[in-house]
């Protein structure tokens, strides 16, 4: 399903100064894994943790709310995300959120793939979501990623904002020269 608008869609990541992140479908892709002693996993992939970076390093604020996980956190902690936060109540976080950092609304954007999503969703400026989505989700969305779930949605996000932002080409030059 392609994204609505692309203009508007760019207008509205022009704004951009938070990014929110569920984690189930969004930055996995919903596979969970049990070993033989009935321990579970969940596949991350490598891309978001480089989108992530370039966001914050960019001067994009990136949270990730969902529900309790130590691998999540653990994750999280890897990514460098500070803003991790654990609640099953998105919508207060998010309140919260908003205020701590003093944004608005129109500033905020929320990737987010299924209905437990939507509220969220449908307060941000930039609702992404997953081409993998639920319906829902996606008819909520600004703008639909190419890359489902866990498949690098994070960094796709990144290159995005940044380029409606203008910020992408200084991001590269400054790693091909300085390094990553």
């Amino acid at each position: 399903m392609p994204s609505k608008n692309m203009a508007e869609a760019v207008e509205r990541a022009k704004k951009v100064k938070l990014v929110i992140f569920d984690v189930h479908g969004v930055l996995t892709d919903n596979t969970v894994l049990y070993n033989e002693e009935g321990i579970r996993s969940r596949i991350f992939c490598h891309e978001d943790a480089f989108g992530c970076n370039a966001l914050m390093s960019c001067g994009i604020e990136v949270a990730v709310i969902t529900r309790k996980s130590k691998a999540y956190a653990w994750r999280m902690e890897d990514m460098g995300i500070k803003r991790y936060y654990e609640s099953n109540k998105k919508i207060a976080r998010y309140e919260l959120l908003l205020e701590e950092l003093k944004i608005k609304d129109e500033e905020a954007c929320y990737v987010g793939d299924e209905v437990i999503d939507l509220g969220v969703m449908r307060r941000v400026g930039f609702a992404v979501a997953p081409s993998n989505a639920k319906r829902q989700a996606m008819e909520a969305a600004h703008w639909i990623t190419e890359k489902g779930g866990g498949r690098g949605v994070a960094r796709e996000l990144a290159e995005f904002i940044l380029e409606a932002q203008g910020k992408w080409s200084k991001f590269c030059e400054d790693i091909l020269r300085d390094g990553w």
